[in-house]
């Protein structure tokens, strides 16, 4: 579908308008532009939203990059030609098929299939199935597949409410007898949500894969495609009956894999393998082809079994990240705004200064539930072995092994949305759902490959695409 653009300079203004009106080219412009360093950038110009700035122009580059040009220091734009803007994705009927899954995909927001608006240069996504269908024809012969919008927020801006609402839908859909869910997410806080689901969501029948893309769609790199392939063939042909996370394994698009959503966590702002399971090892390794599962403790697949639903939460919890030299102040605050939970991620075994032991003792003493996990990530908080880890355990402070400092607020918000009585609090805590606690991390539960060394360089030439 063709947009008429009214405004031939859309979105821009100030400096950069006149820039544009100088050397007489609008916006889908093919130019080519000169800077005052001698660079030139070959590409269309892109509209831009005005809540932007006015000192830059905007082109997509041939290699499908965009890239801003500063107006102080444009020497020249020459007009090539011009571009008209189809700013839909084709839209096609989706085929169905009786023999296929029937897969709902839930959405949230991000980017895991998306178009670029070229009204105002922003990337929206691409959800109705006719779209999806359009922008990765590949899923008709993966599922039969039916797509809500639930909302449209960035990550960041996913909550209790939120949260209630995704698990009450994931409900809805099992009911009406999906074979697989898909829940369509922003990577940014993925983990908080695949941890939160594990308590909210239990005992599913079917697969609950949360996907998302770190590179949007218009980009040459973008790995959106492949994440909601790998997403889609899971929640329908995976035997692994839980909430995971699935996203690309290594940076290349060889695989896909498939993490605990109470063992994950992003690792990485751009990589495209930004998802690392942590003190374990992932559940499954998912390409076009198939699976290999990595290890046999996952729930299977039983369309027999009745998913439990359990929303109950209270938000006034917080992570309390330690730090050297942190004041009592800090929890003294906490425990006079009415905040009822603290998870601690403590140095090294479990640890923080001593000052501020009597404010800790003080937030027990108030009816604050106080729990210790670890900054480092991997390993476990082992508060015995030093004096200052087991003089926390007498003042009432209880050590969650090697639980996540995410994962661990969400389940407290969870647990302290059933009961407040102290003793009953800690023994849920405690009580592994889906391994948030195992019992020991595997020999290869910790690897991370540190550059610089001979072995490792030898090794990552041999492998680096």
């Amino acid at each position: 579908m063709n947009e008429t653009v009214k405004d031939p300079l859309k979105g821009y203004r100030g400096a950069a308008r006149a820039k544009l009106a100088e050397w007489k080219v609008r916006v889908w412009s093919d130019v080519r532009c000169t800077n005052s360093a001698g660079s030139i950038f070959e590409g269309v110009v892109l509209p831009r939203s005005e809540t932007f700035d006015d000192l830059h122009i905007v082109l997509k580059l041939r290699t499908g990059y965009n890239v801003g040009v500063h107006v102080d220091r444009v020497v020249s734009i020459e007009e090539l030609g011009y571009k008209e803007a189809f700013y839909k994705i084709p839209e096609q009927e989706f085929p169905k098929r009786p023999s296929l899954p029937k897969i709902t995909l839930l959405g949230t927001g991000g980017t895991i299939a998306s178009r670029l608006d070229y009204r105002t240069g922003a990337v929206i996504p691409a959800f109705t199935p006719g779209e999806l269908y359009g922008a990765v024809p590949e899923l008709a012969d993966l599922s039969n597949l039916t797509t809500r919008k639930i909302f449209g927020v960035f990550s960041e801006n996913m909550g209790w409410e939120q949260y209630v609402i995704l698990a009450e839908e994931i409900e809805r859909e099992i009911a009406a007898g999906a074979d697989g869910i898909v829940v369509g997410h922003g990577t940014d806080t993925m983990g908080h949500t695949a941890a939160i689901l594990n308590f909210m969501v239990q005992d599913s029948p079917v697969p609950i894969v949360i996907v998302g893309s770190q590179r949007s769609s218009d980009r040459p790199s973008s790995d959106a495609a492949l994440n909601l392939i790998h997403a889609v063939k899971t929640a329908g042909e995976g035997d692994i009956a839980e909430v995971q996370i699935c996203m690309f394994g290594p940076t290349s698009d060889r695989y896909g894999l498939l993490h605990r959503g109470t063992r994950c966590r992003k690792m990485h702002s751009s990589y495209r393998s930004t998802f690392r399971t942590i003190s374990d090892i992932p559940l499954a390794v998912v390409n076009r082809e198939g699976f290999r599962y990595l290890g046999p403790e996952y729930l299977p697949r039983d369309p027999n079994r009745r998913v439990k639903i359990d929303t109950a939460y209270d938000n006034r919890i917080t992570i309390l990240y330690y730090y050297p030299g942190m004041d009592p102040d800090l929890v003294d605050a906490l425990v006079e705004k009415g905040y009822h939970g603290i998870v601690i991620a403590g140095t090294g075994l479990g640890h923080v200064n001593t000052p501020l032991y009597p404010a800790l003792e003080r937030a027990i003493k108030a009816g604050v539930h106080i729990v210790m996990t670890v900054q480092t990530l991997w390993g476990y908080a082992q508060m015995y072995v030093y004096d200052t880890g087991r003089d926390l355990l007498d003042i009432g402070i209880v050590p969650l092994d090697n639980m996540l400092p995410e994962t661990a607020l969400m389940k407290l918000g969870w647990v302290l949305g059933h009961t407040h009585d102290h003793d009953q609090v800690m023994e849920m805590m405690r009580t592994p759902i889906n391994h948030e606690i195992t019992p020991r991390e595997p020999h290869n539960g910790y690897l991370i490959l540190q550059g610089g060394l001979p072995e490792v360089e030898a090794w990552v030439k041999g492998h680096w695409k």
